[in-house]
């Protein structure tokens, strides 16, 4: 097997997942062919001691062993939230989930977790001056704002959050309010206008409604 063969392939196609099951031999393209055992003892060393990527693995760690197959997204969230001390959280949610950022934020509260929130056309900006045309808009021809996840990230920044959480976000604003936060990030609705906010329906269907996913 060349070098390119290996790079193109990884855990995904892996049919003994040893990392796992600690059983069987790793396949010649196994990613840690390429990683190397220093690299798996020093990324463990850096989940010990008390920075916060330390404490945040153990923390999902124990919650994981406490609550599993019991809680709810919505109650992981705002418990992973309390165990780790945060004592602003703020909401990067999009507008047209405004309702279900409204209800989170009050499951928050009645949790006693303070909450902010940020919508996704956070000042108004009209998509034109982004350089898209009337076309290219949903509803062309008339006042329509563009997604400015930039300043909501910004704008949680301001106001000092220590974790924020993700409601809905399109694919790309999303990655950009990621990537300009300054704490760290959690999702709790992934946007798909389709499927109800459910992305892994397509994958469970990949073999009979939704077989274009895999053919295409």
């Amino acid at each position: 097997m060349t070098k390119r063969d290996r790079e193109s392939k990884g855990c995904a196609d892996c049919g003994v997942w040893t990392c796992d099951t600690q059983a069987g031999a790793r396949p010649p393209f196994c990613m840690m062919t390429e990683v190397g055992e220093d690299a798996v003892a020093a990324s463990a060393d850096r989940y010990t001691g008390d920075t916060e990527d330390a404490r945040i693995a153990r923390t999902a760690a124990i919650l994981e062993g406490e609550t599993y197959g019991r809680l709810t997204r919505v109650e992981e969230v705002l418990l992973f939230a309390q165990r780790m001390g945060y004592e602003k959280v703020g909401i990067a949610s999009c507008v047209g989930l405004k309702h279900e950022c409204a209800i989170f934020a009050k499951a928050a509260e009645a949790r006693g977790v303070r909450t902010v929130a940020a919508l996704c056309k956070i000042g108004g900006v009209d998509k034109c001056r982004i350089g898209l045309t009337e076309e290219q808009k949903v509803r062309p021809g008339r006042f329509e704002a563009m997604c400015n996840p930039i300043l909501q990230a910004e704008a949680l920044n301001r106001v000092g959050t220590d974790f924020n959480v993700v409601i809905g976000l399109c694919v790309g604003h999303d990655t950009l309010f990621i990537r300009h936060s300054a704490a760290p990030v959690t999702y709790l609705i992934v946007k798909d206008r389709v499927l109800c906010h459910n992305p892994a329906g397509a994958l469970y269907t990949a073999e009979s409604y939704y077989k274009r996913i895999v053919s295409e």
